[in-house]
């Protein structure tokens, strides 16, 4: 969506007038006919239950790869900075640049209710949301806080058209990263429904992939096209050769394809990439 860029009035203002740029990747879930092995890979994780204290910790996400205690996540679709867990019946849209390959957000759909994510740079020496959410009060003095399942939250109204939707903006900081996710519909509204639960879930889930890149506080981290879990085994096994020597010319086979270099900017034009091959959970784009 990009209408929350840190309360800063002038990148919302450049990311409205973008808006009508941009168009998405519109990836689903249409396993419902897998078999069991499949089903029980894609349903919620029922022994990580997000808690009330909004705390990252040993018990509870999201995670950093680099995390003791990282929920195996082999199984997940790769995008760059996050790995998404698969979720039965879901859809997910991605924004890309057809040009140039770069993601530049995921929107997780399940039911009425939707979950944006994006991953953000951040210092060495301290989180980001305290002063992302405070940006955000000043600039909006609709929103409201809350204590919410991660913490501190935002309630705050969004005009699309002569709509006015209320949504829900959680923030969780980790090491140099912060993950922000947007819930709007169900999710956002009623603390009770099942879409809240399921999506609160998801989002404790996701593993984020800081990077080694230069990046400055704030940046959006790099993503890239979605790699499944087959691809990924396979480029693994390639890197695996590469390194005992066994076949330098198979270098190539193991990188990421449409891999960004350095920061992302989000006033970039972006167009829908066109090509999708479908896969066992998702469609991939090619």
């Amino acid at each position: 969506m990009g209408l929350f860029g840190f309360g800063r009035k002038k990148h919302a203002e450049e990311e409205a007038k973008e808006k009508d740029k941009e168009t998405d990747i519109d990836i689903v879930d249409e396993s419902s006919d897998s078999d069991d092995a499949d089903k029980s890979a894609a349903e919620p994780r029922a022994d990580r239950q997000p808690t009330a204290d909004g705390e990252r910790g040993e018990d509870q996400g999201p995670w950093d790869v680099d995390d003791d205690n990282i929920p195996d996540y082999d199984d997940y679709l790769d995008i760059g900075s996050l790995y998404l867990p698969f979720l039965q019946g879901i859809e997910l849209r991605l924004k890309g640049n057809r040009q140039t390959n770069q993601i530049l957000g995921a929107t997780i759909t399940w039911g009425d209710s939707s979950l944006e994510l994006e991953a953000f740079a951040a210092p060495k020496s301290f989180g980001l949301w305290d002063d992302v959410r405070s940006d955000l009060m000043d600039a909006n003095h609709d929103a409201k806080e809350q204590d919410g399942t991660f913490g501190k939250e935002l309630i705050l109204p969004v005009s699309i058209g002569k709509k006015v939707l209320k949504t829900r903006i959680v923030g969780v900081d980790g090491p140099r990263w912060m993950l922000r996710g947007v819930f709007s519909g169900p999710a956002a509204t009623d603390p009770d429904s099942e879409e809240k639960k399921t999506l609160d879930k998801y989002f404790s889930d996701v593993v984020v992939e800081r990077g080694e890149e230069p990046l400055a506080p704030r940046d959006l981290i790099p993503m890239h096209p979605p790699i499944g879990p087959a691809e990924r085994a396979k480029q693994a096994a390639a890197e695996g050769k590469i390194e005992e020597g066994e076949d330098s010319g198979e270098s190539q086979a193991a990188e990421i394809p449409g891999k960004p270099k350095g920061p992302l900017s989000k006033t970039l034009e972006t167009e829908t990439q066109t090509t999708l091959r479908r896969g066992p959970l998702f469609s991939e784009v090619r």
